[in-house]
């Protein structure tokens, strides 16, 4: 180390952190909180056939697309991953990871636990974290009040949250997101991503 150097061992390579977890954990309202903070981060904008929901904006909370424009995305070789998800297809635009990353910022994308399986075996340098609920009965209790599903949902929802908990040691960190405390839970997350910039071994993110 030079006496330029100082003591100046902050990494400011970007990151690509994955926030995942089963339905129900609240992952849209983190990330919502997240971007209401306005952080300097880019979030991933997702792509899905799946039909849009009346509070929802095309462009900001998800790509609202038809299925022949999604299989177009295959066939070109556009989507980083991509997956069915409770019967509609999900996937991230290659190219706005790769922008984004290339512009320095920190790059935050949303994903179920299957894809960020994935995403940890394209990028083992990627930072994933996994969010959930305080129990099982707190999960449960929220996917039972959401109104877009319907009892089938809610129970294949359910289903899949139980086997999803299995995959917890793909993840780096787990934060439990507690009822009424959003503030904190994304407190804690920014913490996790400021702890990653200080490491000694910066991570690599190559895609």
């Amino acid at each position: 180390m030079t006496e330029t150097d100082d003591f100046n061992l902050y990494h400011p390579e970007p990151l690509l952190i994955v926030l995942s977890g089963p339905s129900g954990a609240g992952k849209d309202s983190v990330i919502q909180c997240m971007k209401d903070r306005g952080l300097p981060f880019h979030f991933v904008v997702t792509a899905t056939t799946r039909p849009k929901r009346p509070e929802e904006r095309h462009g900001v909370d998800y790509y609202f697309i038809s299925q022949d424009e999604f299989a177009g995305m295959i066939e070109r070789d556009e989507l980083l991953e991509y997956a069915i998800v409770y019967n509609d297809y999900k996937g991230i635009p290659k190219q706005q990871v790769r922008q984004a990353l290339a512009s320095g910022k920190d790059v935050v994308m949303r994903l179920d636990v299957q894809g960020a399986g994935t995403i940890r075996r394209l990028c083992p340098e990627a930072v994933l974290i996994f969010l959930t609920a305080q129990n099982n009965e707190e999960l449960v209790r929220r996917l039972r009040i959401r109104k877009s599903d319907t009892s089938e949902g809610i129970k294949l929802r359910i289903a899949t949250a139980l086997q999803e908990y299995k995959r917890v040691d793909i993840f780096d960190y787990v934060v439990v997101n507690r009822d009424g405390e959003l503030e904190n839970t994304v407190s804690t997350i920014l913490s996790i991503i400021e702890s990653e910039h200080h490491r000694v071994h910066p991570r690599k993110v190559s895609l």
